[in-house]
């Protein structure tokens, strides 16, 4: 009996001389997890105005109409695709961008390409959800 209290006192001293995990410090203070949010939010803000920016482009709504791709129908997926998608087709958007600001007076077959896989990417992204 006295050894189950003298044990019983040394796990109780241990638990009250050790902190509790949550009053211990975050490796991270709070300006720094805030800034890290923010960065992440401008970042598929960037994200979603390159792709908007794309698909408003004249030459783009050509293709999407020749090829009778709903230009409307994938501005508004953009508005709903979760920040992983996003990034993926906005680099490929800033991509074909590149292309068709890069001098070329014509829109060559790989730039068309890229925009109806861009178009067509963007609403099956959609539709499987």
């Amino acid at each position: 009996m006295r050894s189950t209290c003298a044990l019983v006192a040394v796990v109780l001293s241990i638990l009250i001389a050790v902190p509790p995990v949550s009053a211990q410090e975050h490796v991270a203070g709070q300006q720094v997890l805030d800034a890290a949010v923010q960065q992440h939010v401008r970042a598929i803000d960037q994200n979603r105005e390159a792709v908007q920016q794309f698909l408003q482009r004249s030459d783009v709504r050509a293709i999407a109409g020749k090829y009778g791709i709903d230009i409307r129908r994938a501005e508004s997926a953009v508005a709903t695709m979760n920040a992983a998608d996003l990034a993926s087709i906005a680099a490929r958007a800033r991509q074909a961008d590149d292309a068709l600001a890069g001098g070329a007076s014509t829109v060559t077959i790989s730039t068309t390409a890229i925009i109806i896989g861009l178009l067509v990417l963007i609403l099956l992204i959609v539709a499987l959800r």
